[in-house]
């Protein structure tokens, strides 16, 4: 059957969303085997901004702030995540990956940089380039 560009599209996504979720799980689990993927993409956030207002968290993720919550409060247990006060708000907190977490983020973030490169290992650099100015110009654009 032919399909056009958007078709091809649409059906590459869905294949590329799907096996990315369950790459993002099996990452996941190599933090903590009790924690979830969503969590795990929370922990990244933390690691590329350094300290984050929970809100501002809601806001990046589009989620509503009891699910961020849960999520937090999960990190908090699994001793990946602590809370301080926030500098210029006495009333608010900022989010920080703890020494543990930062540690195991770092490995995991590592682990799926060395996958990607040996699946990629056959690609040119300027394919590799090229593909990730377009992902980034498809994410600016949704």
């Amino acid at each position: 059957m032919v399909t056009g560009p958007g078709e091809q599209l649409e059906r590459e996504l869905a294949v590329l969303l799907r096996r990315s979720r369950a790459i993002s799980r099996e990452v996941a689990r190599s933090v903590h085997p009790d924690l979830e993927s969503e969590a795990y993409s929370l922990l990244v956030r933390l690691d590329d901004t350094g300290d984050a207002r929970p809100s501002d968290l809601a806001a990046f993720f589009g989620i509503g702030k009891p699910t961020l919550s849960r999520q937090v409060q999960m990190l908090e247990r699994l001793g990946l995540v602590e809370r301080t006060a926030d500098p210029t708000d006495g009333r608010a907190v900022r989010l920080t990956l703890s020494p543990t977490g930062l540690e195991r983020v770092h490995a995991a973030r590592q682990a799926r940089r060395e996958r990607l490169r040996e699946r990629l290992r056959d690609w040119s650099q300027d394919d590799i380039a090229q593909l990730a100015g377009l992902v980034g110009r498809l994410n600016a654009s949704l």
